[in-house]
């Protein structure tokens, strides 16, 4: 009699019960601020996972078996065109042909690199002539394609909608979540280019120098003009060293930028001559909105008349 009168209330508590949510989303990228971003519009359905990890140097980075077997098995992988990706591209269609893999840059105004005033005739110490497939190799071509887009606000705002999109395609039931964490991230994304264009709108100078030439869309966006010390992978070479002093001198530029993931030496050279320092911001940081900010605080004070 008990278990009779107990039936239909277990029957009806079941019913009132909600499904359990699906699995979330496993979604892989290259670079840990794509994580973030992919984490801020995809939330609690999503589990993300970046290929390069900070301090890594991405243009010489190699994923392991154990990354590419993971990310094999992922929902979404979203590229952003670092060199490695290219190779990558083959091995994933074969291992999981229905894998949905998106492009981070569609869309998007691309920029190439540009050697800033190097000397293309000048020796270098280090010469790595490498060839890789695809026109993606930054590190080695003049032509290729800058892939640091992110470090412009602007567009990680399109991105962010991009991924939006994606994210719904892929799991339409959480779509209400994904608009609005969305547009909460968006507008994140709007103040922090507000407070940007205030941090640079005192810095009396437009140019600033770094070691490697990540911060072309920064510039780009916020009316800077990067100088870049390294460039096709190469350090430079006395020639290349002495106008890039004289660059520094004519700019009145007195602080060298450096990211952790490539040797100070250069720069220090560089800073040494013209009696300024070395400070290093980071492209990778995961922290995206910090980071930022701290970088255009950065570049204000090293960007002098």
């Amino acid at each position: 009699m008990m278990l009779r009168f107990f039936a239909p209330l277990l029957v009806l508590t079941c019913l009132a019960i909600p499904a359990l949510a699906a699995e979330p989303l496993s979604v892989f990228v290259s670079v840990p601020p794509q994580a973030t971003f992919v984490t801020r519009v995809g939330g609690d359905h999503v589990e993300v996972s970046a290929l390069i990890r900070p301090g890594t140097n991405p243009h010489t980075f190699e994923p392991t078996p154990r990354q590419v077997a993971a990310l094999a098995a992922a929902d979404l992988f979203v590229r952003i065109g670092m060199p490695f990706e290219d190779a990558l591209m083959h091995r994933l269609r074969d291992l999981n042909p229905t894998m949905v893999i998106a492009d981070a840059r569609d869309g998007l105004p691309l920029r190439r690199l540009e050697p800033h005033g190097h000397d293309e005739h000048d020796e270098h110490e280090h010469e790595h002539e490498h060839e890789h497939a695809g026109d993606h190799d930054h590190g080695h071509d003049a032509n290729a394609l800058d892939p640091h887009v992110w470090t412009s606000p602007p567009l990680v705002i399109e991105m962010a909608g991009a991924i939006r999109d994606q994210l719904t395609r892929l799991d339409p039931g959480h779509a209400a979540d994904y608009a609005a964490n969305h547009d909460a991230f968006v507008a994140e994304l709007r103040a922090l280019d507000e407070a940007i264009r205030a941090d640079l709108a005192s810095a009396p100078g437009r140019r600033f120098m770094v070691y490697h030439p990540a911060w072309g869309y920064f510039a780009e966006t916020y009316d800077l003009v990067q100088i870049p010390i390294e460039f096709e992978g190469k350090t430079p070479g006395p020639r290349t060293l002495a106008s890039l002093i004289d660059q520094a001198r004519a700019a009145g530029i007195r602080v060298i930028l450096v990211e952790p993931q490539f040797s100070p030496k250069a720069a220090e050279q560089v800073a040494r001559a013209i009696d300024g320092r070395v400070e290093s911001i980071d492209p990778l940081a995961a922290d995206y909105i910090a980071n930022l900010r701290s970088v255009a605080r950065t570049i204000a004070g090293a960007a002098r008349p």
